[in-house]
């Protein structure tokens, strides 16, 4: 089993930063893909920021410019680096892994963290 466990969020005023983490615990060979989604009140999860195990980053284009996602493969954690909050950036923050089990393990197992929550109000 795996676990996936999120912090850094919290409120911030319009214009502010917040660093989110993500660790991954428990059994596993290594984590492949790992990401950050978003879901906003009333509207479906929508994906923020992706890294793969090799450094390649996709990004949705409404946070292009202002967000960085990274990782540090030793230790098992996504970051997302978040500047020039808008109010519209209000969401639970969610992360999802890829975890290989073992060698041979192609496609791997997709975990979610429980999410965390950022406020971008005054």
């Amino acid at each position: 089993q795996v676990q996936l466990v999120e912090s850094g969020g919290g409120l911030v005023q319009p214009g502010g930063s917040l660093r989110l983490s993500c660790a991954a615990s428990g059994s596993f060979f290594s984590i492949n893909n790992m990401g950050w989604y978003r879901q906003a009140p009333g509207k479906q999860r929508e994906l923020v920021a992706t890294i793969s195990s090799i450094g390649s980053t996709k990004y949705a284009d409404s946070v292009k410019g202002r967000f960085t996602i990274s990782r540090d493969n030793a230790k098992n954690t996504v970051y997302l680096q978040m500047n020039s909050l808008k109010p519209e950036d209000t969401a639970v923050y969610y992360c999802k892994g890829v975890a290989i089990a073992a060698v041979g393990d192609y496609y791997g197992t997709i975990y979610w963290g429980r999410g965390t929550q950022v406020t971008v109000s005054l």
